[in-house]
């Protein structure tokens, strides 16, 4: 249930839970060597960062794809992922401080991210973090990757927090726009991308290298004004 008062911080995972995304390039672009198709890392990044696989897929092999082919092609790119980053899996520093300062305020946790279930659970039971979020939402959730605000909007519904009242923790481009499209402020973390690339956002409040760089009572006040 909804309440006007309740207050939540809606985390994109990728990027931002765990400093992953130089990993998920480095994938991408091995499975589309294989295929000989040659991409610029950081382009590929800032057009496809917070999209779901079957749209990266589409746009790049083609709309033909059946969704069964969509799905096996993702299950190849996501299993080569999750092998290169499986030794270097950890939460960016100050990460689980932070959220523990947030429950004890009262804010609802939540993830939102573009993943498929398998790289949740990868990501979230390796880390053994899970248990920490009120509320969980990803690809399988929603039709539409970011910048749509699809995500964002569930993940606040099922933690009972209005989208004014949520801020959402975001490293790409599009993901700030999907919060911005939800109503939402944002915090970027620069774990991927530098400061001056979210310059035409005016929905981020506050922007850092980690979590240690953040003060709860300070992000609400930036959020109000």
């Amino acid at each position: 249930m909804t309440s006007p008062s309740q207050r939540a911080f809606i985390f994109d995972m990728d990027g931002t839970i765990v400093d992953n995304m130089a990993f998920h390039t480095k994938s991408w672009l091995a499975f589309f060597e294989r295929r000989g198709k040659t991409l610029d890392a950081d382009e590929f990044f800032r057009a496809t960062a917070g999209r779901q696989g079957h749209e990266i897929m589409s746009a790049y092999m083609g709309s033909h794809l059946t969704k069964e082919e969509s799905a096996a092609l993702d299950f190849e790119k996501e299993s080569l992922y999750r092998e290169l980053y499986g030794p270097h899996l950890a939460a960016v520093d100050g990460f689980v401080d932070f959220i523990a300062r947030a429950k004890e305020a009262g804010i609802k946790l939540a993830v939102a991210t573009a993943a498929p279930n398998e790289n949740i659970a990868f990501t979230l039971d390796g880390l053994d973090l899970r248990k920490e979020f009120h509320a969980i939402a990803g690809a399988a959730d929603v039709a539409r990757g970011k910048p749509n605000p699809d995500v964002f909007l569930l993940a606040a519904e099922r933690s009972g927090a209005l989208p004014v009242n949520s801020i959402v923790f975001e490293d790409a481009p599009l993901g700030v726009e999907a919060a911005r499209r939800a109503g939402m402020r944002a915090v970027v973390l620069t774990t991927t991308l530098p400061a001056e690339a979210f310059a035409e956002f005016d929905n981020v409040i506050a922007m850092a290298r980690d979590f240690s760089e953040l003060d709860i009572d300070a992000l609400f006040a930036a959020a109000t004004n």
